[in-house]
């Protein structure tokens, strides 16, 4: 079997252009042979952190919300796609409590995400990348992966605000396919 791809969507809309290219992203990883599994975050319970630190000596979160279905998912996961609107200069609210649960993947039991490829799918309304934040994104999520050891494989990124934007921009719906066959192949 293939390896296997997990995609994240952080937007609120189901139809929204980050969740599109997050969707192209995961078509090419399936037909690169991948076994892909996608979540909208937006609906799903997942709730801050409270920095209770007990995780940090079970290696477990002890938040009982839909996180613990994707733990497994990330722990298992050769590659992650991460795809998310920008809301004012950086990732959206879904996205940033997802990212900020995974404290609870690197304990002294280890880091579950160290050496895993990611791939980040960023829309936004202006464009320029520095005059809409999305650098701001592109610069944390760089910083992010350097710090638990995970490689970053490619970014898509690009201006779709309104619903169906992305639709009319065939270079940015193949830039997206392209890194879910990178992350399928990628090791």
């Amino acid at each position: 079997m293939g390896k296997f791809v997990l995609v994240i969507k952080g937007s609120p809309r189901e139809l929204g252009n980050s969740s599109v290219l997050a969707d192209k992203a995961a078509e090419g990883a399936s037909a690169a042979g991948a076994q892909v599994e996608s979540y909208l975050l937006h609906g799903m319970d997942i709730r801050a952190c409270d920095a209770c630190d007990t995780c940090q000596e079970t290696g477990v979160c002890v938040l009982k919300d839909d996180m613990q279905l994707i733990y497994p998912k990330l722990r298992k996961a050769d590659s992650i796609i991460i795809a998310s609107p920008i809301y004012w200069f950086t990732v959206s609210a879904q996205t940033k409590l997802f990212i900020d649960r995974w404290y609870a993947l690197e304990s002294s039991h280890g880091n579950a995400l160290k050496g895993k490829q990611f791939g980040v799918v960023l829309t936004y309304g202006d464009s320029d990348p520095y005059k809409s934040g999305a650098i701001n994104a592109i610069h944390t999520f760089q910083d992010m992966f350097r710090y638990i050891g995970a490689n970053l494989s490619g970014i898509v990124y690009g201006t779709a605000m309104d619903i169906g934007d992305v639709q009319n921009q065939p270079e940015l719906l193949q830039g997206a396919f392209r890194l879910g066959e990178k992350l399928a192949s990628t090791s």
